[in-house]
């Protein structure tokens, strides 16, 4: 049997503890698989309801918020170098977040996407939606679901 490896990796966050933990996991496999990986945030475009019939949705993102994006992503660049993969990019977009995500994996042929799961009960599913939800049904790679629960990875091999 061959052994699949994983050349690229992309790990998709947004500064959440369950992100954090996606990320241990693909710096992880980054390091065992001697992999390219691609750090990625989307500061997301929020509708704002100026009455319950017509959002308006602004163009862009507000300075101050992508500027925080733009931190989450060097922060685990930093962390992922600090941790030992010698080949780490960050990348920080806005818009719709499943949106630039698909359009970046459909540009930038990915081995792996890693993503947390913010675990949302199914009627907050269905109202805010899943970004693991939709990188599972419409990413062009393997998708790695990282749920809330999970915890770092050991190094130790299994017994």
């Amino acid at each position: 049997m061959v052994e699949e490896r994983f050349r690229r990796i992309a790990v998709s966050i947004d500064g959440s503890s369950n992100a954090a933990i996606a990320l241990d996991y693909a710096i992880d496999l980054a390091r065992r698989y001697n992999s390219d990986l691609v750090v990625l945030s989307v500061a997301p475009l929020s509708p704002v309801y100026v009455t319950a019939a017509e959002p308006y949705v602004p163009s862009t993102v507000p300075e101050s918020e992508l500027a925080h994006y733009r931190e989450i992503v060097d922060a685990a660049v930093r962390r992922a170098e600090s941790a030992g993969v010698t080949r780490v990019t960050g990348l920080c977009d806005e818009g719709v977040v499943v949106d630039e995500i698909l359009a970046h994996l459909e540009q930038n042929p990915t081995d792996l996407l890693v993503v947390g799961s913010r675990g949302l009960s199914a009627a907050r599913r269905l109202l805010l939606g899943s970004v693991s939800s939709a990188m599972v049904n419409h990413a062009p790679c393997p998708v790695l679901v990282v749920r809330p629960a999970a915890t770092k990875p050991s190094s130790a091999p299994p017994q």
